[in-house]
C-alpha cells in the first residue's frame, strides 16, 4: 500500500519535527553532529521528483544561485522603470520612510520564507543564534544583484551615497520577493 502525497509529506515533516525537538535536548557535541548527520540523511531521502511539500534545510551555493536569479527575473524590470528612480528620490528625502521600505522587505521575504508555507523551510545553524542562513541568503543576493545592476546600467551613481542606496531600496523590494520564490519553488 502506497502513502498518499499529503500524507507523505505529514510523516516529513513529523520527522523533522521531531529531529528538532531532539536537537534542542541533545548537549553532546558528538551527538549533536551525529543528529545534523540524521537530518542530512533524511533530507538526501525525500522524493527528489517532487517540488511542493519537500523540506527545505540548509542553504548552499544552488540555493544563492537559485536566489540570484529569482531576483534577477523579477528585478530586471524593477531596473528599466523610471519609476524606481522616482521613488528612490522620494525615500531618500525621507529617511523613516526609507527604513520602513527595508524593514517591510525583511518582513516580505521573512513571510515568503517561513510564514506562507510554499514549502516546510527549516532553519539550519542560524547565523550569529537567531539569523536564519536562507532569510540572510536571499537578502545578500538581492542586495549584491540590485546594486551591481543599478551601478552597472548606469541608473544610480555612488556620488550621492544616500540616493544610491535608497533606490536600491526601492529595487530591493520585488528582488527579493523573486529571490525568495526563486529559492524555496523549485524544491531545494
Amino acid at each position: 500500500m502506497s502513502v498518499p502525497p499529503t500524507e507523505d509529506r505529514s510523516r516529513i515533516s513529523d520527522l523533522f519535527d521531531e529531529l528538532e525537538d531532539l536537537d534542542d535536548h541533545v548537549e553532546d557535541d558528538e551527538a549533536r553532529k551525529q543528529l545534523r548527520e540524521v537530518k542530512d540523511l533524511a533530507t538526501d531521502m525525500q522524493d527528489d521528483s517532487r517540488t511542493f511539500g519537500r523540506v527545505i534545510y540548509g542553504f548552499d551555493a544552488n540555493d544563492l544561485a537559485e536566489a540570484t536569479l529569482g531576483g534577477l527575473l523579477f528585478g530586471i524590470p524593477m531596473a528599466v522603470e523610471g519609476g524606481t528612480l522616482e521613488a528612490g528620490e522620494f525615500l531618500a528625502g525621507h529617511p523613516l520612510l526609507l527604513v520602513a521600505n527595508v524593514a517591510a522587505t525583511v518582513a516580505i521575504v521573512y513571510g515568503v520564507l517561513y510564514v506562507a508555507r510554499f514549502q516546510d523551510v527549516r532553519v539550519r545553524d542560524p547565523i550569529l543564534g537567531f539569523v536564519p542562513r536562507r532569510l540572510a541568503g536571499v537578502l545578500g543576493a538581492s542586495v549584491v544583484t540590485a546594486t551591481a545592476l543599478l551601478t552597472a546600467w548606469g541608473f544610480i551613481s555612488w556620488s550621492d551615497p544616500r540616493l544610491a542606496a535608497a533606490t536600491v531600496s526601492v529595487a530591493l523590494l520585488p528582488m527579493a520577493i523573486g529571490a525568495a520564490l526563486g529559492d524555496i519553488l523549485p524544491g531545494s
